[in-house]
C-alpha cells in the first residue's frame, strides 16, 4: 500500500499544503494529496480560495516532486473546472501516470475522462453509494473511498474495485476527527494493507508506517 501524506507531513494544521510539509513528505518517498485551483491563469495549491499574493503553485510543487525522485504519486483534489489544459502542460514524458485527479464536479470529471491522458478517480462513499452504477466508473482508473460519518465499508467492498480492476485510494477516519486504529486493523486483518493498487490518504503518515513494522513483526 501506498501511503498519500495529507497535504503533506506537518505538525500544524497551518501548515498544510506549505512548501515545506510537502517537501517532508517527498523526502520520505511519499505520496502527497493536495488541492489544485486557478489564479490569475496559474494553478494554486490551496484547499481554500488563495489571496492574491499567493505565493505556492504547481509548478512549484512538480520542481520539487522532480528533485526527489523516488517520491510517491500526486492526488490532485481538483477545486476548480477547468484546469485540463494547464495541468497537462506541466507534465513531462510519463508523469501523468504517477499522479491522478479527483473530487472535480461530475461535467468537469467528464472532460477529465475523456482526456484519458490524466489518471481519474471516483468517489465512493455513504453519500456517493454506487460508482459502479455510473458510465464514469468504467473509464476511472481509480476509486477515493471515503467515510464521512463512519467506516461503512469493510474489505469485501476495497477488493470488489480492485476485481473490477480499479486502484483503491481509503481517506483515513482521522482526516474526518476520528480514530483511525480500528481501520487500519482492519486492513491489516483482511490482507489488504500490502496490497499495491491500494493507498491510504493520512495526516499520520510516519504513524502508518510503525503501526505496518508491527502489525507485520506480530504485534
Amino acid at each position: 500500500m501506498e501511503l498519500l501524506a495529507h497535504r503533506g507531513v506537518w505538525t500544524d494544521r497551518g501548515e498544510r499544503n506549505a512548501p515545506h510539509a510537502i517537501e517532508r513528505a517527498f523526502a520520505h518517498g511519499w505520496g502527497v494529496e493536495t488541492d489544485i485551483r486557478d489564479l490569475a491563469g496559474r494553478i494554486a495549491i490551496s484547499h481554500d480560495g488563495p489571496q492574491a499574493d499567493h505565493a505556492y503553485f504547481l509548478d512549484d510543487l512538480l520542481t520539487t516532486w522532480r528533485a526527489h525522485d523516488r517520491a510517491g504519486r500526486l492526488a490532485l483534489n481538483v477545486k476548480a473546472d477547468g484546469l485540463q489544459a494547464a495541468v497537462l502542460s506541466m507534465l513531462q514524458d510519463g508523469e501523468a501516470q504517477r499522479c491522478f485527479v479527483f473530487d472535480a464536479s461530475v461535467p468537469d470529471e467528464r472532460l477529465w475522462l475523456r482526456e484519458r491522458t490524466m489518471p481519474t478517480f471516483v468517489r465512493h462513499s455513504e453519500l456517493e453509494p454506487m460508482p459502479a452504477a455510473s458510465p464514469h466508473y468504467s473509464l476511472a482508473a481509480g476509486v477515493w473511498l471515503d467515510a464521512f460519518e463512519g467506516e461503512w465499508w469493510d474489505g469485501d467492498v476495497v477488493r470488489g474495485h480492485l476485481s473490477a480492476g480499479k486502484a483503491v485510494a481509503i481517506v483515513s477516519p482521522e482526516l474526518h476527527g476520528r480514530p483511525h486504529l480500528g481501520c487500519w486493523r482492519m486492513l491489516i486483518d483482511a490482507g489488504l494493507w500490502d496490497e499495491p493498487r491500494l493507498m491510504l490518504c493520512t495526516d499520520l503518515p510516519f504513524d502508518a508506517v510503525q503501526f505496518a513494522d508491527a502489525a507485520h513483526a506480530g504485534g
